[in-house]
């Protein structure tokens, strides 16, 4: 790729920036997000993985907030505070998964029905339609009950349902591109499928796509949070939906247990809060037609 595309690439995404800088509802949650993400990561560093093993627990089941216990113990005398960075690793990484597989489906999907049109694209239609009029929270229940139990099935089953907002926000975007003039030259110069998806549609088409990629992430955990209440996660990981479920199941609620339900709860709306306004901020930056409505 020749420098001059490069500078163009370089100083648009400078401009992207300096357009998400001035918005500080974006850029809040933008802060948050990346404070709860580098907590996740950090786990391992800044905590004692052994204390998620139930024979390990030394606190007593169900203690309130104390100076040993910052967040109380849950049912098993194990460290709340422990459980929900322990569980921010495991919704992180399905919602992260299960949101790139997800959005590379609806951008294919997307792409190839505005793009060849005729028959691929009524099929490739019929197909989304068929996925938005099933609920996909029944479809992923449905999966995730008939699959093994663990991460890489809740992955699996939100992934292959959530796809069909971005397969049609993708194929909108890709047929206003293709009806511009320079899609019209590129094919009278001989540029083949390959050379216009590539080279001028998929350039055009990602913006969006980042944007609604933020928003897809999202959904994806308060899935992923669902499905792990329902019980139908990984029984051997802790994640924020399997905490409640657990919280829920050994009557925690009924105790008065409010430490044990909060984190948990608590941690699901800001993160998914904090991608929404991240998403939306994004939305706004990249979509010609929500900057002049500002």
């Amino acid at each position: 790729m020749s420098a001059p595309v490069w500078e163009r690439r370089r100083a648009a995404a400078a401009g992207v920036w300096q357009e998400f800088h001035g918005n500080k509802a974006g850029l809040a949650g933008l802060v948050g997000l990346a404070a709860i993400v580098v907590l996740a990561l950090l786990a391992p560093l800044i905590t004692d993985e052994s204390g998620l093993d139930v024979v390990s627990a030394t606190g007593t089941p169900l203690q309130p907030p104390s100076g040993e216990y910052l967040l109380g113990t849950d049912v098993d005398g194990r460290s709340v505070l422990l459980l929900t960075f322990w569980g921010a690793r495991v919704s992180l990484l399905v919602g992260f998964a299960a949101t790139v597989l997800s959005v590379f489906i609806g951008t294919l999907v997307g792409v190839v029905a505005a793009h060849f049109g005729g028959w691929v694209s009524a099929v490739l239609l019929r197909i989304t339609d068929f996925f938005l009029v099933l609920p996909s929270l029944v479809l992923a229940i449905a999966l995730s009950s008939v699959l093994p139990k663990g991460v890489a099935t809740i992955i699996l089953a939100v992934g292959i349902t959530s796809w069909p907002a971005t397969a049609r926000l993708v194929r909108a975007q890709t047929l206003t591109i293709e009806s511009r003039p320079y899609i019209e030259r590129a094919r009278a110069l001989g540029g083949g499928h390959a050379h216009i998806i590539g080279k001028h549609v998929l350039p055009a088409v990602l913006p969006l796509v980042l944007a609604n990629t933020t928003l897809v992430v999202g959904s994806s955990i308060i899935a992923e949070s669902t499905l792990s209440f329902l019980g139908l996660g990984d029984p051997s990981a802790v994640s924020w939906g399997s905490m409640l479920q657990t919280a829920m199941s050994s009557g925690a609620v009924t105790a008065g247990a409010w430490w044990y339900l909060l984190p948990p709860g608590l941690a699901i709306v800001l993160i998914v809060l904090a991608f929404t306004l991240v998403g939306r901020a994004l939305e706004t930056v990249l979509n010609p037609r929500l900057k002049g409505a500002r």
